[in-house]
C-alpha cells in the first residue's frame, strides 16, 4: 500500500487569507482571555480584522477570514457543532450578510464604524434568533435585547474606530486580486 500526498495549489491571495484568519483567531483567544461582565457579551475584537479585509480586499475575502476564525476557533475550543459554535456561526453569517449591503452605501458618509456598528447589531440579532428559534424559546429572552443592544453600539463603535485608524495606516499590504474557489 502507498501513501499518496495530495497537494492544493495555492495562491498568495489564499496565504493572505489564511494569515488574516490567523490574527483574528488570535484576537479571539484574546477576546476569550478577557473576564466578561454578562454572559454573551464580548467586544467582538476579530471583527476589526474583517472589517479591515472588507475595505481592503472585499466582500468574498472578508467571508473566508470570518468563516475561516468562526470554524478553527471552534475547532480550538472544542466548542465545534456545539450550540455555541451555531451562535458564534449565525452571527458571523448575519453580519456578513450585512456587510455585503453596507459595502454598496455612499463611502462619504458610511465606512468602517458604520459597518462596524451594523455588522454588531447583525451578529446580535442573528444570535438571539438562534437563541430564541433552537435554545430557549421563550418570550423572556426580550428583556435581554436592550443589554445586548448597547454593547453592539459601544463594540461596534470601538471596533470600528480601531479598524479606521488601522486603515489609516498606509502599509503597503498585498493585493488580492483574485480568490481561489476550486
Amino acid at each position: 500500500m502507498t501513501a499518496s500526498i495530495i497537494k492544493l495549489d495555492t495562491t498568495a491571495a489564499d496565504h493572505h487569507i489564511a494569515r488574516m484568519a490567523a490574527v483574528a483567531l488570535g484576537l479571539t483567544i484574546l477576546e476569550n482571555a478577557i473576564p466578561s461582565p454578562l454572559p454573551g457579551v464580548k467586544p467582538g475584537l476579530a471583527n476589526i480584522v474583517t472589517l479591515i479585509v472588507l475595505a481592503r480586499y472585499g466582500w468574498r475575502a472578508a467571508a473566508w477570514v470570518s468563516l475561516l476564525r468562526v470554524v478553527a476557533g471552534s475547532l480550538l475550543f472544542g466548542s465545534f457543532l456545539a450550540p455555541g459554535f451555531f451562535l458564534s456561526l449565525s452571527g458571523a453569517l448575519c453580519s456578513l450578510l450585512v456587510l455585503a449591503c453596507a459595502q454598496h452605501l455612499p463611502p462619504r458618509w458610511f465606512g468602517p464604524v458604520s459597518h462596524s456598528i451594523y455588522a454588531a447589531f447583525a451578529h446580535i440579532a442573528g444570535q438571539m434568533a438562534v437563541v430564541y428559534l433552537w435554545l430557549i424559546p421563550h418570550s423572556g429572552i426580550a428583556y435581554l435585547i436592550p443589554i445586548f443592544a448597547i454593547a453592539a453600539l459601544v463594540f461596534g463603535t470601538v471596533n470600528g474606530l480601531i479598524a479606521a485608524r488601522f486603515m489609516d495606516n498606509k502599509t503597503d499590504c498585498p493585493q488580492i486580486t483574485q480568490i481561489h474557489t476550486d
